[in-house]
């Protein structure tokens, strides 16, 4: 039968429309990296209380291709091609783990709220050291290709304890100095100034394992003489700790690290308060009741020190988490002001000569 020539024009429109909607359908997919997946609810999540030893312990599923070692890589499942994220490297304490720090500072709570792309590596001995370094560049390395260098607004460094202490080393690398945009140090030492220990500071024996201890011991006794001597990379600086793990002095007032950027005098203190408790703690060390190491998580308030009106768009700020210790973890409301804190500083440092 032969087809009228309305009949074949209605056809050619019909494909040229689904062809159109097919390429639409197309481009709304959602931004993946190579190698991973992406779920709502974010891989081996611990629920609100009582996470399981062999979560905690989880080394990631995201393969670091070159070192054939894994990483956990938290990001939005909606996540366009070409939009703009924040990149954060968030590494764990001595004697710690991957997962643990992920819930210890749940960043992978408002990845999507704040697009955020997180990167949370594992140090196969539980304590890093300069063997960790091509793992940690490879990772970064990676984000920034896949992403596009212009599409991070800015990249942060986050670090617990040991690994706030390596974020301070890797901040005076090559690598790592053209490119960070921030550290936020949790209980990993303060530039500027840093307060004493508290006398219920549990000793680290028994944290980190033994065959890497005294490794881990010269490598802290390095870091905390780096904290004397600042860095002339230029990022902003955020510092957090519990009250219970500093000395009756608290955190000092003044600050090197904001002279260096004409900051005004810290600010009286902003309070945070949290209903709810944080997901992780050191059960380990629970039974040795020491306020200073960590107890149970609890609902608690938070005060927040601003240095106002650093020069080139720093931020200069310190939190005290208070009746707290260094291993609960942090509660959601004062995770999150420290994302808004991180957020509001300059960024695009690694777009501007950072070699990749």
């Amino acid at each position: 039968m032969k087809k009228s020539p309305t009949f074949i024009r209605l056809l050619l429109l019909f494909g040229a429309v689904s062809s159109f909607a097919g390429i639409t359908i197309a481009q709304e997919q959602p931004f993946r990296f190579a190698g991973t997946t992406c779920s709502t609810t974010p891989y081996l999540h611990c629920p609100d209380s009582e996470c399981s030893g062999a979560t905690v312990i989880n080394q990631g599923n995201v393969v670091e291709m070159k070192t054939r070692r894994t990483y956990f890589l938290d990001y939005p499942c909606d996540l366009k091609k070409g939009e703009k994220v924040t990149f954060i490297l968030s590494l764990h304490g001595g004697g710690s783990y991957g997962n643990w720090q992920r819930h210890y500072f749940p960043l992978l709570d408002f990845v999507t709220k704040h697009r955020l792309v997180v990167a949370t590596p594992n140090a196969p001995t539980r304590a890093w050291s300069t063997a960790d370094d091509e793992y940690l560049q490879n990772i970064v390395n990676f984000v920034i290709e896949q992403l596009g260098a212009e599409n991070i607004k800015a990249f942060w460094l986050v670090g617990h304890s040991q690994g706030g202490m390596t974020s301070n080393r890797l901040l005076r690398t090559d690598f790592f100095k053209d490119k960070v945009d921030g550290w936020l140090s949790l209980s990993g030492g303060r530039l500027g100034g840093n307060p004493g220990r508290s006398a219920t500071f549990a000793p680290t024996s028994g944290t980190i394992p033994a065959a890497t201890a005294p490794a881990a011991a010269s490598a802290t006794a390095s870091a905390m003489a780096a904290l004397r001597e600042l860095p002339t990379a230029d990022f902003s600086f955020i510092y957090s700790t519990g009250q219970r793990e500093v000395d009756e002095k608290g955190v000092p007032e003044n600050s090197d690290w904001a002279r260096k950027y004409s900051c005004g005098p810290r600010q009286a203190p902003r309070e945070i308060a949290d209903t709810k408790a944080g997901y992780i703690y050191d059960s380990t060390r629970l039974n040795l009741l020491r306020p200073g190491w960590g107890l149970l998580p609890a609902p608690g308030k938070a005060q927040l020190f601003m240095f106002p009106d650093c020069k080139d768009g720093r931020v200069v700020a310190d939190v005290v988490r208070l009746e707290k210790g260094h291993t609960e973890g942090l509660e959601p409301k004062v995770t999150e002001e420290l994302i808004k804190l991180m957020l509001s500083a300059k960024g695009g440092k690694h777009q501007q000569g950072g070699s990749h």
